[in-house]
């Protein structure tokens, strides 16, 4: 009896059961490999290899699951055989892993990473916003995207942490370049004309394409990459700004980032995206705004950029093509009663946009506060349509008037007051911190600025890309405890060479 009761004994147990795990999933492996045709079995394989590296190292699990979610779309299309959330599952997997782990080793841990607040401020209101929903069904399924969101973000954070912050970032942003680098890829082969199966409502002239890489869609797409880029852009013009200032060659790891960037901002162009467009724009003056640790110096980057782009459009120096994608997006910044409008092959799509935005103004004004539930807007879409516009899109092509029809006034508030959080917080870091979390910090700010500007015209958060949100959140939230880390301790080394 005393054999069992024994520290010895129960240590041994703890021992072979981190064993556990690894041996049913390969006895589940085997039964399913015998069964499986080739590439079934090959994607299978692979989800085990996944499985077990990522109960050794959570953050194996979630880039895999970056890799895999913006298949979804593809695979309902192409490959219906193989599940097309394979990317849900993979994270749904890590979660559980990274619990089972931590139960194992007596160490499961749930930071409360800086931003927390302000982001469970905002799913506050929206489980609210789900006490008479439209359809409770939709709400919870979309409240359930935002708590994948939270999960990844906060895990993600947990484990920079644990492994030292610098050596983890390097990872995340390796792993974040090499999907945005694979569907650039993708893209510029539709957009060459190369995949013969690209719609026809896509081609752009003869033998070019609008690109849309597994997403189905070019707008989604492209501000995908258009992020990607940005976090990219920010971080290779930060990195050679300093290199120069230092007057030192750039160190190695640059130019994989540097033909990232030029790959995944080719797939951006080849995305015809005018939303991807702007916000990637927006993401270029923010980051030379902040790239001076001189705030007027900013400001005077920023004027000499739009004075030199408004000399080229104005000079006819911009190929037509490109000029009207960069100025057509003034037809979708007015309002305006759609009801009884002319309706033509010319203005259809700015019509059809405005006539969900004026549903989305309609669902606010009878449901002011709360809204019709986070995630309604498709289901509470029919009661709210223009006669002419009976088929709703999903969203209104306007995340904020979304969330404006979907959360209410306070939805809306809580969700501004998450991105203004967000953005003050890069700022503060932009300005303390040096080096390569300066970089990524800039990085990051374009990333969250093209997300916002982006959300004018669209909604980001398809296709499994509020994992990669998530996963930005929480480099984000790093950078900002590094600061706060590097503030403390400068104010009490202060302190105590003022004792002295």
């Amino acid at each position: 009896m005393g054999g069992l009761l024994s520290s010895d004994f129960w240590g041994a147990w703890r021992a072979r059961a981190y064993m556990l795990p690894l041996i049913l999933a390969a006895v589940l492996t085997a039964l399913l490999l015998i069964r499986l045709p080739l590439l079934e079995a090959a994607v299978l394989l692979s989800v085990a290899a996944v499985v077990v590296a990522a109960f050794f190292e959570p953050l194996v699990g979630i880039g895999a699951a970056l890799f895999a979610g913006p298949l979804r779309a593809w695979l309902s299309a192409e490959l219906p055989h193989i599940p097309p959330q394979i990317g849900q599952y993979l994270f749904v997997l890590t979660v559980g892993l990274w619990a089972v782990r931590g139960l194992l080793r007596r160490d499961l841990r749930l930071p409360l990473p800086p931003l927390t607040f302000p982001l469970a401020l905002f799913l506050s209101v929206g489980l609210l916003s789900l006490w008479s929903a439209a359809d409770p069904w939709a709400g919870f399924l979309e409240l359930g995207k935002w708590a994948q969101l939270a999960l990844c973000f906060i895990i993600t954070y947990e484990r920079v942490q644990a492994l030292g912050g610098q050596r983890a970032t390097w990872a995340l942003l390796g792993i974040l370049a090499g999907v945005a680098v694979i569907q650039a890829g993708m893209g510029l082969w539709q957009h060459f004309g190369y995949y013969e199966a690209a719609p026809d409502h896509f081609m752009i002239a003869a033998g070019r394409y609008r690109a849309y890489g597994t997403f189905e869609q070019p707008n989604p797409f492209g501000g995908f990459l258009g992020m990607m880029a940005a976090l990219l852009a920010g971080v290779v013009i930060v990195s050679a700004w300093d290199c120069w200032k230092a007057r030192r060659w750039p160190s190695q790891w640059l130019w994989p980032l540097a033909g990232a960037l030029l790959v995944t901002g080719a797939g951006l162009y080849a995305s015809w995206s005018r939303g991807a467009w702007m916000g990637f724009g927006a993401a270029l003056l923010v980051i030379a705004a902040l790239l001076p640790r001189r705030g007027l110096w900013g400001v005077i980057v920023v004027a000499l950029v739009i004075v030199i782009g408004l000399g080229f459009y104005s000079a006819g120096r911009l190929p037509e093509a490109i000029a009207h994608r960069l100025t057509g997006f003034l037809d979708y910044t007015r309002f305006e009663d759609v009801r009884g409008v002319g309706i033509n092959e010319a203005n259809y799509a700015v019509i059809e946009r405005m006539a969900h935005w004026q549903a989305a103004l309609e669902m606010w004004r009878e449901n002011f506060w709360l809204g019709v539930g986070l995630g309604c807007y498709e289901p509470a879409y029919a009661a709210y349509s223009l006669i002419n516009w009976p088929l709703g899109l999903g969203h209104a092509h306007n995340y904020y008037l979304t969330l404006l029809a979907e959360t209410g006034l306070l939805g809306l508030v809580a969700y501004l007051g998450f991105l203004g959080a967000l953005g003050v917080q890069l700022w503060r870091a932009s300005r303390v911190l040096e080096g390569w979390p300066r970089a990524l910090a800039l990085g990051l700010g374009g990333a969250w600025t093209h997300f916002a500007v982006h959300d004018l015209v669209d909604n980001l958060l398809v296709n499994n890309v509020h994992l990669h949100v998530g996963v930005l959140l929480a480099l984000t939230a790093w950078l900002i405890a590094l600061r706060r880390q590097q503030t403390t301790v400068a104010v009490s080394s202060a302190g105590l060479c003022a004792r002295f």
